[in-house]
């Protein structure tokens, strides 16, 4: 078995940098490495969760594709990765954050079978984004405190 530690970085195709890091920026992600020739500009923020941008976009000539996602907006749906999920502390506050910056929320507030709460939106090349608050773990009771 090969041991894995944890997701290094998520690598996202976009068509323009500065509108990419400028929306990201207000999630906390900030520019630690802007290589232009080998086309990439890598985002983090203080958590650690890192974003490689990705400069390789092809511009579409079928007008049926272009603006969407590919895998996201099409009726055939094709194998691969359709999106990624950022834990948060408060979704509700989260959620007004978002309105506030005027991101349309596409999905939610919903929660999940495992008890996770999660709003879904867009990035600037439709990359569906989700931000996920885990459900409250109840507090456990020691022995003794049962009568108390």
């Amino acid at each position: 078995m090969i041991a894995v530690n944890r997701l290094d970085h998520v690598g996202i195709r976009v068509h323009d940098f500065a509108r990419t890091v400028n929306f990201y920026h207000q999630f906390g992600f900030k520019v630690i490495r802007d290589d232009r020739h080998e086309r990439v500009v890598v985002l983090r923020n203080a958590a650690g969760t890192e974003l490689n941008l990705l400069d390789s976009v092809d511009t579409p000539t079928d007008a049926a594709v272009a603006g969407s996602n590919l895998l996201m907006d099409q009726a055939h749906r094709h194998p691969g990765f359709t999106h990624i999920a950022m834990q948060v502390a408060d979704i509700e506050v989260t959620l007004r954050d978002i309105e506030s910056l005027g991101i349309t929320v596409t999905e939610g507030p919903v929660t999940f079978g495992d008890g996770k709460t999660s709003i879904f939106f867009r990035d600037p090349d439709r990359n569906v984004i989700e931000l996920t608050q885990l459900p409250a773990v109840p507090e456990q009771r020691h022995d003794g405190e049962a009568g108390r």
